[in-house]
């Protein structure tokens, strides 16, 4: 039996370990590598890389694919999609949703891993057919989490909706390293007696689990699992990419990698994780074991952007207690999965309530944009008080939030007029409004600087 090996140190062990800040120059030089180490398919982008290349890295993220595509030509490359959400924190309307799907297989997007943070899955409904209209795999994704509410059970008759959506495939998608080894194996063995589509596993080592529920998941028959080149493996990033192939090769299973070229990608990545801890991008606290998670469920990107956030706010002592009060949060919000957006929200909202001193003394935004219903149905009973506090007598909304959504496409690229150059600027003026413009005008600036000083050198060799 062959186990298809996804490596996510281009996306989530660079969003899990060190906030998604590597730029494309860090990681150029090794693409070629990559492309031939025998990989089922690269996680290049999506999740946080999107915001983090406009706000953080000044690049253009449509470009950072384009590029990646240019240099990888062998292996698929995978993004992961929020579905209705795309890569923002709200819903957008079915044509802009189409728009970017559709430009990002333009763009060399061969798998796309589509999930809905609350497992509502009329939410992926649209991400998945345009998917399959351009011809690429659509994967299904399943959000795994623990509560009262949840059950293997559950979980197997989620297979059944997506696999009759027309997905490709199904992941189970364990943003917090939340899963033990039997849970995965009946998972599994439920999942692959339901379904007939492959199915894939993705967790994360912030528990020390990963490895184990990897090995019992493949015994059950899982068809793939994500793993990060050991450099940047471990902690809140997946488990090693080279320890499980050495296990699976020693039992018997084929991974397809190959040994000398991921020694290789090993080699190049090691000065970069050195630079990123001397920095102090890479925080010691995320290279760890950490069991409380079995209890909060934060996931690895979570769980450093929330260190940097407290850090800014000189509040880094408050951590423990807001991990605390992050598990209460999500049990009056019906125990959604912590995954993006879910676990920004409810993290900062256990943030805001510790860092006040009161807890729902004040709510944000999102939280009471999910009160009202605009980010789906809530698996479980939403605190009726905190309801009542954010709608009162108003009734939340039940049906799709994207069927009351007017087209947004045509009227943002309007608005942008000539600061936009092309269809992938306007979606990403849809996504990261502010964000955007500012990064259009210092594009504009950086352009003009260095056309003035192509035309300085130009006019200084002619005098010569």
């Amino acid at each position: 039996m062959k186990v298809n090996f996804t490596e996510t140190v281009l996306r989530d062990a660079n969003q899990s370990l060190i906030a998604t800040r590597m730029p494309f120059s860090d990681f150029r030089d090794i693409l070629e590598t990559l492309d031939h180490a025998g990989y089922y398919s690269l996680e290049c982008w999506g999740g946080a890389t999107f915001d983090s290349c406009l706000r953080y890295l000044g690049e253009d993220p449509w470009e950072r694919l384009q590029k990646i595509k240019n240099e990888v030509r062998h292996t698929k490359l995978q993004m992961l999609l929020r579905g209705q959400n795309i890569l923002g924190y709200k819903h957008y309307p079915d044509d802009v949703v189409r728009k970017f799907v559709a430009h990002a297989a333009q763009h060399g997007i061969d798998i796309f891993r589509i999930f809905d943070a609350l497992n509502d899955f009329r939410n992926i409904e649209v991400a998945v057919d345009e998917a399959l209209k351009q011809g690429v795999h659509a994967q299904g994704c399943i959000c795994y989490t623990t509560s009262p509410i949840h059950s293997i059970e559950k979980y197997g008759a989620m297979g059944k909706q997506l696999e009759a959506l027309g997905v490709h495939s199904v992941c189970i998608k364990d943003m917090a390293g939340i899963m033990g080894p039997k849970e995965a194996y009946d998972l599994i063995k439920v999942l692959k007696k339901s379904i007939k589509i492959p199915v894939f596993l993705h967790t994360h080592s912030t528990t020390g689990l990963g490895p184990m529920t990897y090995l019992k998941a493949i015994e059950a028959g899982c068809d793939g699992i994500d793993t990060a080149i050991s450099s940047f493996s471990g902690g809140t990033s997946q488990p090693a990419t080279e320890s499980l192939h050495y296990a699976l090769k020693q039992s018997g299973y084929q991974t397809g990698l190959d040994e000398k070229m991921i020694k290789k990608v090993n080699d190049y990545f090691k000065p970069l994780k050195a630079k990123y801890a001397s920095s102090g991008l890479l925080d010691p606290f995320v290279m760890g074991t950490e069991t409380d998670a079995l209890v909060y469920q934060i996931p690895g990107g979570m769980l450093s952007n929330l260190i940097a956030q407290l850090k800014a706010q000189n509040a880094i002592e408050k951590l423990d207690e807001v991990l605390s009060e992050t598990p209460k949060v999500r049990k009056d919000l019906g125990y959604p999965p912590l995954v993006t957006p879910m676990s920004q929200m409810v993290g900062v909202q256990a943030a805001i309530n510790v860092l006040s001193g009161e807890r729902y003394r004040s709510i944000s935004n999102e939280v009471k944009a999910y009160l009202r219903g605009e980010y789906g149905q809530a698996p479980g009973e939403v605190d009726a008080e905190l309801i009542a506090k954010v709608l009162g007598e108003e009734a939340p909304i039940t049906s799709r939030f994207a069927d009351t959504l007017e087209p947004a496409f045509e009227a943002a690229k309007a608005k942008l007029g000539s600061l936009a150059r092309s269809d992938e600027d306007v979606l990403s003026y849809i996504a990261f409004p502010q964000i955007a413009e500012k990064f259009f005008s210092e594009r504009e600036e950086r352009e003009s600087k260095r056309i003035t000083y192509s035309i300085v050198r130009v006019e200084e060799e002619i005098a010569v």
